[in-house]
């Protein structure tokens, strides 16, 4: 029997016990963020994660999440797997048609680089980035 379902990517988390699933063919925005919040919840210097439609997304496996505020007023959730603790979903009150997947989860070295950064106020002084990166001291928007 052949597999006729179509391409897709996995991101997974540390035990495998939680899965995304996004069509291989799905282009994300993907964000380098340097907050300190992203900064907690990685334990690195900056997240970075990949931004889809949420409908294209697809969860397999148990969740608990996380809300926290954020500073332009809105609300950030992640979900993470209860066993491992790894992050592998988020989502924002501000956007609630995109759904993200931190880009480690993919533990894809080939993974297209982030095209962005924000919060820059906040990134590490030893942290450079790429020349033709568009960076923003704060949010998208300066603010």
């Amino acid at each position: 029997m052949t597999d006729t379902s179509p391409p897709s990517h996995e991101a997974r988390c540390q035990c495998g016990a939680l899965t995304a699933t996004v069509p291989a063919d799905a282009a994300p925005m993907t964000v380098l963020c340097h907050c300190s919040d992203c900064q907690r919840r990685t334990g690195s210097p900056f997240g970075t994660i990949a931004y889809y439609p949420r409908e294209s997304v697809s969860l397999t496996g148990e969740t608990r999440s996380y809300s926290r505020g954020t500073a332009t007023g809105g609300t950030i959730t992640n979900a993470f797997c209860p066993q491992c603790g790894s992050t592998l979903y988020v989502t924002m009150s501000r956007k609630p048609e995109i759904a993200g997947i931190p880009v480690g989860a993919f533990a894809d070295p080939a993974f297209p680089p982030a095209a962005r950064s924000v919060w820059g106020q906040d990134r590490h002084g030893w942290v450079t980035l790429p020349d033709n990166m568009v960076a923003f001291e704060r949010g998208l928007d300066g603010k």
